[in-house]
């Protein structure tokens, strides 16, 4: 609580700002900035929650801007490219005349209190609590805005649903609206690979013990936001796959092992007790304006959530926008910090800088590398395109993707656990992915929704089926689309809880399959707007494994392995009309 002056931190606003436009000029700019350093909020149960306050350095009352997570906050602003570095550049907010606020919930770091579960009740009602303070505070106007991606976006809508009195907007950046769905269990199997990552990372007795002293966090600031971010950004990427490694090793505290043990080992419905209630269902009670941005490199994470709450919440139509970002993973994540202060100057200042005029749905086209504009996600313009799977010949061959019915066949792969040892050469003699291709023609755009719908036979009770489309251009270079996946067992499909962008499937209902008996698998793949050329190839693979077919973070691609397929099989999809793909054609 000390009223001394400490060093300046040094802004940030690496990545991409603008999704396709150029602002008018800002209500405020070039103000400054000071910290206010370990406030302590008030919650309930005598709970304090331990916050850092930045302001403009010219005096006055500002909107704050809070930012709530499960994190020690204690290497964020220095710039440190942690795994939850993900609220922006505090700096960048002052000089614009907001107050950043970003605040650690209780039991972590230098809060009070035993922690919960995440994402429990309990931290929504302190985030109301904190939204409270702050508006009174000397230094604020009475209005609240929320920025962060991740975690920082997840409890956005959740507290949104609330409707505190003094928040006014949020700004959310790759969230997920059911948690069950979308990240405990994202395609029917725990989400083992990333948990054992996030929480590595994150929860460890030295996340929650380090303590760094403003003038610290400042001074290193100078390093990694300076002339030398580009190559610390470099090194994160060449060496992510290590780090993350290195996490997955890691020993978290002993409350957050017991939250793993009940989230991976137990929590097989989404009524389980260790599963907390997700926004989803009860978007529609949201009225405050919003931007949700989704990065379409996801995978397996931070998928179809932002599609959700676009579409359900009952905010008016002029007043929320979706953003479809370019492929990327950066950390720490200073991308959509200017684009979020355009949208907070228009809903609190009036500024009249564009963004009244500026389309609902701004989506990123690959292979046309800009923005398109839509006024609804999938576009309304859009025309499902079907084009059937159908076989070239052995398994080992390039199969077909075909605007008519094919004719009756099948084809199989084999299903191997990850992890698990096998014979070398055993690709020659049985394939463990398919690939189906279509030569593009004609120039065309797809935008929208991706789904899948596969006759889907195994002689196993279960198996696992992955997905990806790609572009593959003339060069012959491929171009990562979209992924999908789908657990064969659990296919029941959740009628009240799809969106435009998302068959959603309930896995907590789990149907054994019977040896070499067809079943239907209709699933989505997560969308990919993207431009075709003529002599471009469109090409769809399935298999069982995400390993076989997924990305690395180091390529600017956040898929996680999933511990799947769960047996030694051998899998049969069949054609004659009987399996397709659906994409939207504009």
């Amino acid at each position: 609580m000390t009223g001394r002056s400490h060093m300046r931190l040094t802004p940030s606003t690496s990545g991409i700002q603008y999704a396709g436009w150029t602002p008018g000029p800002p209500a405020m700019h070039g103000l400054g900035q000071r910290m206010l350093p370990d406030r302590q909020i008030p919650v309930d149960d005598g709970v304090t929650l331990h916050a850092d306050v930045y302001l403009p350095e010219r005096e006055g009352r500002y909107p704050a801007v809070v930012s709530f997570a499960a994190y020690s906050t204690e290497y964020h602003t220095a710039g440190i490219p942690t795994g939850s570095n993900e609220i922006g550049s505090p700096p960048v907010f002052t000089d614009r005349g907001y107050a950043p606020v970003v605040v650690e919930r209780r039991g972590m770091g230098r809060s009070t209190g035993e922690q919960v579960t995440f994402f429990d009740p309990q931290d929504i009602d302190d985030h109301a609590k904190v939204i409270e303070w702050a508006a009174e505070q000397p230094w604020c106007n009475g209005e609240v805005v929320l920025f962060g991606t991740s975690y920082y976006g997840m409890t956005q809508p959740a507290v949104a649903i609330r409707r505190p009195p003094a928040l006014k907007a949020f700004f959310a950046n790759e969230i997920c609206t059911d948690l069950y769905r979308h990240l405990l269990y994202f395609g029917g199997v725990p989400g083992l690979y990333f948990m054992n990552i996030w929480m590595g990372a994150n929860f460890t007795e030295n996340n929650y013990d380090t303590r760094m002293s403003p003038d610290t966090r400042a001074l290193i600031s100078h390093l990694t936001n300076g002339p030398l971010h580009g190559v610390v950004e470099k090194v994160v990427h060449e060496q992510v796959d290590r780090m993350f490694r290195k996490f997955m090793s890691a020993t978290p505290v002993e409350k957050v092992r017991e939250i793993y043990a009940g989230w991976m080992f137990d929590a097989k419905t989404r009524d389980h007790d260790s599963v907390p209630d997700s926004p989803a269902g009860r978007l529609g009670e949201i009225e405050v304006p919003f931007v949700v941005v989704q990065n379409l490199s996801y995978f397996n994470l931070h998928q179809f959530g932002s599609y959700d709450l676009f579409e359900n919440a009952s905010t008016p139509e002029d007043s929320k926008w979706l953003i479809l970002a370019p492929p990327a993973y950066d950390l720490p994540v200073y991308s959509w910090q200017e684009e979020a202060l355009a949208f907070f100057d228009h809903v609190l200042r009036g500024t009249d800088n564009g963004y009244d005029g500026q389309a609902p749905v701004r989506y990123w086209i690959e292979g046309a590398d800009r923005f398109g504009a839509a006024d609804a996600f999938p576009p309304r313009e859009a025309a499902p395109l079907r084009l059937h799977l159908g076989s070239g010949g052995e398994d080992s061959a390039i199969h077909r993707l075909s605007r008519d019915v094919t004719e009756a066949g099948s084809n199989t792969w084999v299903a191997v656990p990850i992890g698990v040892p096998v014979l070398g050469g055993l690709d020659d003699v049985a394939v463990q992915t398919l690939t189906f291709e279509l030569t593009i023609e004609t120039e065309m755009q797809l935008t929208g929704a991706i789904t899948a719908h596969l006759s889907f036979g195994c002689n196993e009770i279960d198996s696992y089926v992955v997905a990806r489309l790609s572009r593959v251009d003339g060069a012959g270079r491929r171009h990562q689309l979209s992924m999908g996946a789908i657990r064969p067992a659990a296919r029941t499909i959740e009628a009240e809880h799809c969106t435009g962008a998302e068959v959603a499937i309930d896995s907590g209902i789990r149907t054994p399959l019977i040896p070499n008996e067809p079943v239907d698998l209709h699933f989505s793949l997560t969308p990919a707007p993207t431009r075709l050329l003529p002599g471009d190839t469109l090409r769809f693979d399935i298999g069982s494994r995400t390993d076989l077919l997924r990305s690395s973070p180091s390529e600017g691609w956040v898929h996680f392995d999933l511990p799947v397929p769960p047996y030694l099989s051998r899998n049969t999809v069949h054609f004659g009309g009987a399996s397709w793909i659906e994409v939207d054609r504009i």
